[in-house]
Formats: C-alpha cells, structure tokens, sequence
C-alpha cells in the first residue's frame, strides 16, 4: 500500500484581512475625536474649517492620482508569467530589467529637472500617454517588443515618483490653499496609491478569469482604459498655467537651495535609501517566501502587504498632530531601525512562511509611515520650485545600485539574495541616523527664492 504525501499550499489566515480593514476604519474614523480633546488644535481631514474648494481641489487630485497608481499597479500582476508566456527566457527577463533600471538612472534622473523648467502637469500627461502607447503597443502585435515596454515602463515609474506630488504642491500653493492642510493628502496619497494597487490587481485577475492564455493581453486593455480616462479627466481638470524658471535661474538657484543646503542631502539619502530597500523587496520577496520548495498563494499575501502599508499611512496624522505630537524627524529614525531590521532578519535567518509574512506587513506599515514623512520633510526644506529636479536626483543613487544588482546578482550571479537585502538593511539604518542628524540641524526652512 502506498504512502500518499499531501503537500498543503499556505494561505494567510482570512482574519488578517479583517483586521487590517477594521483597524484602517478605526484608525481613520476615530482620529478626528483624538486630535479634537488635545490640546495641540490642527486641522485634519473631518476639519469642517477646511473650505470647500480645498475639498474639492483635494478630490479631485486623489482621483488622478488613484487612476495614475492604478495603471502602474496593472501591469505588475503577472510579472514574469506574462513575459514567459511570450517565450522569454530567465537571462533575457534579467537583461529587460537591466534595460529598464539603465533608463531610469540614464533618464529618469533627469525627468525632474524637466519637470521644473517646462511644468509638472505636462509630466503628468506623459506619464498617461506613455502608459496608453504600451497598452495600445501589447494589444495590437502578437508579439510585442519587451525591451521597449521595459523601457517605457521604467521613465513611467520614474515620473510617477515625483510628478504628481510635486504638481500637486504646487497647485496647492498657487490655489492659497492652508499649508498644514498638505498634510493630509500626503498620507492620503500613499492610501489610495495601495488601495488602487490592490484594485488593479482584483480588476485584472477578473478581465483574465478562467482562461488566462487567451485573455493575457486583458491587463493592456486595462491599461488602455485607465490612460484614456485619466487624459481625458486630467485635460478637463487643468486650469490655468505655472510660470517656470528659465535654465539659467533654475540651475542658481538649484546650486544654492539643493546642492548648497546639507539639509537636503540628509533628506536625499533618506529617500534614495528607501527607494533601494522597496526595489529590493518586490523582486526578492516572492523568492524568499518560495525558498525550499515551499508552496503558498502570492496572490493572497500580496494585498496584505499593501494592507499594511494603507495602515501605516493612517498612523501618520496621529503622529503629527494627535494627542501625543511627535516631531517628524523622531518617528522616522524608529521607523527606519525597525525596517532595517526586519531585513536583516530576513537575510540572515531562516524563517517559516507566517513568520515571514509577518515582518513583511511590518516592513510595509513603516513604508507607509515614512513616505507622508518625508513629503511633509521635503516641503519644509525644499523650494517647490526645484522638487521634482531634487526627487529624480535623489533616486539616481538607488537606481545605480539597483542597476549593479541586477547585472551581478541577477545576471552574472556573483552576489547572493541575502547580501543584497544585507545592504538594503544597512541602507536603513544609515537613513535613521541622517534622520537624527536632521532633526539636530534644526528646522529652519527654506525662503522662496523669488522673493529674495
């Protein structure tokens, strides 16, 4: 008689879900009571003192800005499946993100510049356009060109890191909207970008169905009209135009008030530091949970982990202006130590699948802390003028280690997994301490360098 081995898949339990659910609408719904019996009085989101077209102004950016998520959350749902079904072999998927990681260092670096001198609402239209010419581009040839979806792809993600908030401040600015009120579309921002990654998964899976080799093409259909709604409403939505700096002003001034300022440098670290340790993540998460052979439902863990990071993100406002108002600077030391941590945790040490699961929700809810953080950090010291340019530069470093990781891990395999997440961690750790160095540099923000 033989001996049958049943081999089980894993799956989070069904509870994690509803608690991340119920304990986003606690954290969001209770806030209001909290920050209305302290003492330190700003304004939030239920602030019945913020005018109406604030609110309108608000809605209507959290709309484009969930479209604009939703298009880059599209394309990441069958990753390397869809480019194996194309018949593209592991080098050349390694060679294609190569590619893609070349333009964004090579390219995207210089997006932001761009952005600053001919106006960021133009970006943001790009951004659109190019995600519509790689839907339209897939849909119609049977065997599309993945090195130029690559590439298209890799300068979309690089204007999706900085266009749309940058506009957005600016906009704000020029509307006279009050400046503690930005606070809250930023965490807002990092709320409604998971939750559209999330639906962008739920709506592809459902255009795929049962049959996923005849409708693996549906992804670009959504793609295609996702682009088209979102030009459509972002060309009626646009008013008016941004005076921009001519080149010679703009590089003055970006000397001065960018390359001059310490402050921004620590600032730059910080975001270039997270931005490695997110890259790292996403393309080495799926492997550490399937190491030894183990089997589980990617397609369950992953809403989780941008779960976690929605309720990081509405921790945000309870930090800076609950009961208990901590300065910017002190919750992301903590915040950077603990996802340093985890990564090194998870490079050094064996862990069971829940274990795993476990510190990558954590690792995500900080993430969702610290990108409202150094938004709020980034409009205290940089002019908005120069953001865009200081964002794209501030990635270049992440882009180049992420270019370099892929060519000698991934291609060449000189450098192992854990190495790789060994550095992300330490990465971290050193953006904690440029956090601490901020804070005791003091705050002293920028002045508007066209008044001066």
């Amino acid at each position: 008689m033989g001996v049958v081995i049943e081999s089980s898949i894993w799956e989070p339990n069904p509870a994690l879900f509803i608690f991340i659910f119920i304990s986003c609408l606690f954290s969001i719904f209770l806030f209001p009571y909290a920050s209305n019996s302290s003492s330190n009085k700003t304004s939030t989101l239920f602030d019945h003192g913020n005018p109406s077209s604030f609110l309108r102004f608000q809605g209507k950016f959290l709309f484009f800005y969930s479209l604009a998520s939703a298009m880059e959350g599209v394309w990441s749902v069958f990753g390397e499946f869809e480019l194996a079904y194309y018949g593209v072999s592991r080098e050349q998927m390694v060679l294609y993100l190569c590619v893609g990681s070349a333009a964004a260092l090579f390219v995207g670096t210089f997006l932001g510049v761009l952005s600053d001198l001919i106006g960021q609402a133009k970006f943001c239209l790009i951004f659109c356009i190019l995600h519509l010419f790689v839907g339209i581009w897939k849909r119609v040839t049977s065997h599309p060109s993945v090195l130029v979806a690559s590439i298209c792809l890799s300068l979309t993600s690089s204007i999706f890191s900085f266009s749309f908030e940058t506009w957005m401040v600016v906009q704000h600015e020029k509307q006279g909207h009050r400046q503690d009120s930005m606070s809250d579309t930023f965490w807002l921002m990092t709320f409604f970008e998971s939750a559209s990654f999330i639906g962008s998964q739920v709506f592809a899976n459902w255009l795929v169905g049962d049959n996923l080799e005849k409708n693996i093409v549906s992804p670009s259909t959504a793609a295609i009209f996702l682009a088209l709604i979102s030009i459509i409403c972002f060309t009626r939505g646009l008013k008016g135009t941004i005076q921009t700096p001519a080149f010679a002003e703009y590089r003055m001034s970006f000397n001065a008030y960018i390359f001059g300022d310490k402050r921004i440098w620590l600032l730059a670290w910080a975001q270039a530091c997270l931005h490695f340790s997110i890259a790292v993540f996403w393309i080495l998460w799926a492997p550490t949970l399937v190491a030894d052979g183990r089997e589980l439902h990617l397609g369950l863990v992953y809403p989780c982990l941008l779960g976690a990071r929605m309720l990081g993100s509405t921790v945000f406002p309870w930090l800076i202006s609950g009961p208990s108002s901590l300065r910017t600077e002190d919750f992301l030391v903590y915040s950077f130590i603990i996802m340093g941590l985890v990564l090194s945790i998870v490079a050094y040490d064996y862990q069971e699948i829940g274990v795993l699961v476990t510190l990558f929700c954590l690792f995500h809810a900080c993430v969702g802390l610290i990108l409202p953080s150094l938004a709020k950090l980034r409009t205290m010291y940089v002019p908005n003028e120069l953001r865009g340019g200081m964002i794209s530069l501030s990635l270049a470093p992440a882009n180049a280690a992420i270019l370099l990781f892929l060519i000698q891990g991934g291609y060449y395999r000189n450098i192992g997994n854990a190495a790789v997440m060994a550095l992300a961690a330490l990465g971290l750790l050193s953006s904690a301490g440029s956090m601490h160095v901020l804070k005791r540099l003091g705050k002293q923000p920028y002045q508007n360098w066209h008044k001066s």
